[in-house]
């Protein structure tokens, strides 16, 4: 088996806009997404940090590390999922996030998850989900 298949989380992130929590007339926009890692692969990880770039329209830039997600640093068997929720600020109603997730598998293999880019979009009703890999 090829290690890329050995070390393999999937990654699908579901975006939605909070209309609620916004205040457009003050260039603030709320978005929350939900975030499901699935171990793939076939040894366990553990998920141990994160990195996030966070781009509004007006090309502005958030970079976010820290240690885990929402305080936890989930490790996963083979077939195995952890599910968070998080929220992110933007300053327009449309932006990108995209980032990676720093792991360890259990035989002490260090690898990246990458996340690839998914659009926040307070104009769009769809707030679909999007599988990453």
């Amino acid at each position: 088996m090829s290690t890329k298949n050995r070390y393999q989380l999937q990654v699908q992130v579901k975006p939605r806009y909070l209309a609620d929590q916004s205040d457009p007339a003050q260039g603030l926009y709320f978005f929350a997404y939900v975030v499901t890692i699935r171990n793939t692969g076939s040894v366990a990880a553990q998920l141990i940090s994160r990195s996030w770039s966070i781009n509004d329209a007006n090309g502005y830039i958030e970079k976010v590390k820290g240690l885990g997600v929402v305080g936890n640093q989930p490790f996963l068997q083979p077939g195995e999922a952890f599910e968070y929720a998080s929220s992110t600020r933007l300053r327009t109603p449309t932006g990108t996030m995209h980032g990676s997730y720093f792991c360890v598998a259990e035989d002490g293999e260090r690898f990246d998850v990458d996340v690839p880019m998914f659009v926040l979009d307070a104009l769009s009703e769809s707030g679909g989900s999007h599988t990453l890999h």
